[in-house]
């Protein structure tokens, strides 16, 4: 029901640019400048200043767009609110999502709550935990599902169960006939880590430094960003890894890599992401209560 000048403008204002804006909106370029143009008459005034291929907000625009988001996500508040009246359970769902979590926690979740939802269509962002956290600070995602807490003062982080890490090589490896390994074990073997910036990474970083090892010790032979690129060098016999027992889950079932819990044992909390002072459709409020339960089944 907004107004669609004020969400052209949205648009153009989040990108700073009028080509992506017309994207998103699958629109061509001139009509998302006509838009603006009609708008900025309305107003009297220049919304965005134009310069040297770029574009800004100038005073009035930053006005507008504050008020803009106001009446949009009213828009949609309204939208949603008689929806429910109406007892429909519909509507798009923004979900985000560290790729741990989303390549091996979250797809049978998304399939149950889409089963018991079919009216909802939701929507994956994968990233590390910073870019998810900032994308729900900035309600460019609903909700979100990462292995670290937060600390942005909006943001709630519920804790929603837990996911060890543990040691992953193949069975022919030496760390593959101990029960538990220490840290400082580790030295003597090549280590495939994941990439710095990862919450694998600085989890396990974290982990060996309160063991005494700093993680520089470690004979590190290649780092990598993809779970699967690391368990597939992994099981070339190349080195050990420390990954979550759930990204290989398959694999040690399937007996091409074997696992070893880290003594003492290492684990991190997984956590449930959202706005705090916001509010939440029935939509999202039923997608937290249904994975904070699904998350805590996993096996320990």
């Amino acid at each position: 029901m907004a107004d669609r000048r004020l969400q052209v403008f949205h648009a153009v204002a989040k990108r700073l640019s009028f080509t992506k804006a017309g994207e998103a909106l699958h629109m061509t370029q001139p009509a998302v400048t006509f838009q603006i143009k009609q708008l900025e008459e309305r107003f009297n005034t220049r919304l965005f200043d134009r310069g040297g291929g770029r574009i800004s907000l100038t005073a009035a625009g930053d006005l507008v767009l504050d008020y803009a988001e106001r009446i949009l996500g009213l828009s949609a508040e309204l939208d949603i609110r008689v929806a429910e009246m109406t007892g429909q359970m519909s509507g798009s769902l923004l979900v985000g999502a560290s790729t741990t979590i989303a390549e091996f926690m979250l797809p049978p979740i998304l399939g149950e709550f889409n089963v018991r939802y079919p009216q909802v269509r939701v929507r994956l962002t994968v990233g590390n935990s910073d870019v998810i956290s900032n994308a729900i600070a900035t309600h460019t995602l609903d909700i979100g599902l990462i292995e670290s807490p937060v600390s942005l003062p909006s943001l709630q982080c519920e804790s929603c169960g837990d996911d060890e890490l543990q040691i992953v090589c193949t069975p022919s490896h030496p760390l593959a006939s101990c029960r538990e390994v220490e840290a400082r074990s580790l030295l003597a073997h090549d280590f495939v880590a994941r990439e710095p910036g990862s919450s694998t990474r600085e989890v396990t970083d974290g982990y060996l430094r309160a063991c005494g090892v700093e993680p520089e010790e470690l004979k590190t032979v290649m780092e990598l960003s993809s779970p699967e690129a690391l368990k597939g060098v992994v099981a070339t016999g190349l080195g050990f890894s420390i990954v979550s027992r759930a990204s290989f889950e398959k694999e040690r079932q399937l007996g091409t890599l074997v696992a070893i819990p880290l003594r003492p044992r290492l684990t991190r909390s997984l956590s449930l992401v959202y706005p705090k002072e916001r509010f939440r459709s029935q939509v999202v409020l039923s997608f937290v209560e249904f994975a904070r339960n699904k998350l805590k089944e996993l096996p320990a």
